[in-house]
């Protein structure tokens, strides 16, 4: 971790990172990616998540209700991962780790919980 990142340089270098490892892990990344740093979290929220195939099945409850089981699950099971990168970044260890999506928007939000405030080292 380089503490001579300013906050929005370190929340552009999450992003980026962010979006590599979903393009390696899951495949594709997201049209958007915006991280923010609040006290001890790491906001994330990713746009245009959604494949044309779950979008159309999204339609139904039943598909809907498949996709968010699906990218949760998948999103899960790289969750060691993510918790290693955002450390890796931002010095801090991860001790939660919080994801939903939404269908209907095709955006997902993560919120990673650090152990120490990352806010402290710009006031």
């Amino acid at each position: 971790m380089d503490r001579s990142l300013s906050k929005g340089e370190m929340e552009n270098l999450l992003s980026r990172a962010l979006t590599q490892w979903e393009k390696e892990y899951l495949g594709r990344g997201s049209v958007l990616v915006k991280s923010d740093i609040l006290r001890n979290m790491v906001i994330v929220l990713l746009k245009g998540i959604l494949t044309p195939a779950e979008k159309e099945l999204a339609k139904t409850k039943e598909g809907l209700l498949s996709i968010k089981k699906i990218r949760a699950d998948l999103v899960e099971s790289g969750r060691e991962q993510l918790g290693e990168l955002i450390e890796d970044i931002t010095g801090e260890k991860v001790v939660n780790f919080y994801t939903d999506i939404s269908t209907h928007t095709g955006e997902r939000i993560m919120v990673f919980v650090l152990e120490d405030s990352l806010e402290k080292r710009w006031s």
